[in-house]
């Protein structure tokens, strides 16, 4: 039976993480049955479906913590990647090197997340109807409102905490993943099990997924991504404090401190917003990947090895390509060829450009081809879509 159009958005979303964060939102999970074994500390032995019905019947909603976020995906450095106002960069920044975060929640109305730099803070607060992103650095804060305690936009969560990645990561359920329990762990003080999710299928570029998740709170503590090459995690986040009484009030509150360049949006956005003077707020970066790319999104396969084709690209990347129609300076060739491996199917030729998690395949002719999946899965899809 033909996928229907809400299939299609799923499988577009669910493709959407791998790319910005980690590839966990590609994996779609079948529940194999399997009893704890025996570990430090000793818990009750529990199988991975009631793991993961815990996960799901968890009604914690007041936590605050510190949880310590490293991302080593083969990418370079984007410390820096942009100013308050120039497109959210410093919530790029998770995705390469070691950082510290303060999470908070008290309930759906009020949240703070903050990534806490060499002496400066970069935070995202919401307090019922009023959300403030502040930047210490650049001593600029961006201030939105509904005045009604709605919130003035749907504001989705940065996939940065344990239980963020750990949410795309269980989003589905199919045939293409098993799940175990893995024995147990001490995190942030607490008991955890570890639910141990694994591709069943050859291609990905992933070996696990492992999920501490408390014993009492049924909330996950840590996750970690271990990509198929070895070395060390390619995400890691785990609180290494944290505590599930009320946040006191003062938390959420915000006084943007003396100095500070403070600017203001109507809650009823306006027709033509200054992209310019609006940072990115949680998600946005993730959910632009599946809606704004060129020429369309077509997912190609079925979890863990799911490829997006990216259809009939202009500017810079066709022009990597030659498909503009203009000859590529040999210095500029001979760089991108320096970056990538040089491949050659039924889809006709092209250059691969890996890191430890996501790899794209760039076409001669223009097209892209990405994914959690290994060169010759790349290969395989754009084989297969070769007219």
């Amino acid at each position: 039976m033909a996928p229907n159009d809400s299939t299609g958005r799923r499988r577009a979303a669910r493709y959407a993480v791998p790319v910005a964060v980690a590839g966990v939102a590609a994996a779609t999970i079948g529940l194999v049955p399997a009893l704890a074994d025996s570990g430090d500390p000793e818990l009750p032995k529990i199988t991975a479906q009631q793991l993961v019905e815990r996960i799901a019947a968890s009604d914690v909603q007041r936590l605050s913590g510190t949880v310590k976020v490293t991302a080593d995906l083969g990418l370079p450095s984007l410390g820096g990647a942009g100013p308050l106002g120039e497109g959210g960069g410093k919530l790029m920044e998770l995705a390469s090197g070691t950082h510290t975060l303060r999470v908070a929640a008290d309930g759906p109305e009020r949240q703070r997340l903050s990534i806490l730099g060499d002496g400066s803070e970069y935070s995202l607060i919401r307090d019922g109807g009023d959300m403030w992103a502040y930047d210490s650095a650049s001593k600029e804060a961006f201030h939105t409102s509904s005045g009604d305690g709605s919130g003035s936009r749907d504001v989705p969560e940065v996939p940065a905490t344990p239980k963020d990645l750990a949410a795309q990561a269980l989003k589905a359920v199919d045939e293409t993943t098993s799940v175990t329990v893995g024995g147990t762990a001490r995190v942030a003080g607490r008991d955890a099990y570890q639910l141990v999710i694994k591709p069943k299928q050859s291609g990905s570029t992933v070996s696990s997924i492992t999920v501490a998740v408390d014993a009492e709170k049924g909330v996950p503590l840590k996750f970690t991504l271990t990509p198929r090459d070895g070395g060390k995690a390619a995400v890691d986040a785990g609180f290494t404090k944290v505590d599930f009484a009320r946040p006191a009030a003062s938390t959420f509150a915000f006084e943007p401190p003396k100095g500070t360049k403070v600017i203001e949006q109507d809650g009823h956005s306006p027709s033509e917003p200054s992209a310019r003077h609006e940072p990115a707020l949680p998600g946005d970066a993730l959910g632009g990947l599946a809606g704004g790319l060129p020429g369309g999104l077509d997912v190609i396969g079925e979890g863990w090895t799911s490829v997006a084709q990216l259809a009939g690209p202009t500017g810079a990347a066709a022009a990597a390509g030659g498909a503009a129609g203009e000859d590529v300076p040999p210095e500029a060739q001979q760089f991108l060829d320096a970056l990538g491996d040089k491949v050659t199917g039924k889809f006709g030729s092209g250059t691969v450009f890996k890191t430890r998690l996501v790899n794209a395949l760039l076409t001669d002719d223009g097209r892209i081809y990405a994914g959690a999946v290994t060169q010759e899965a790349l290969v395989a899809a754009a084989n297969g879509k070769a007219r």
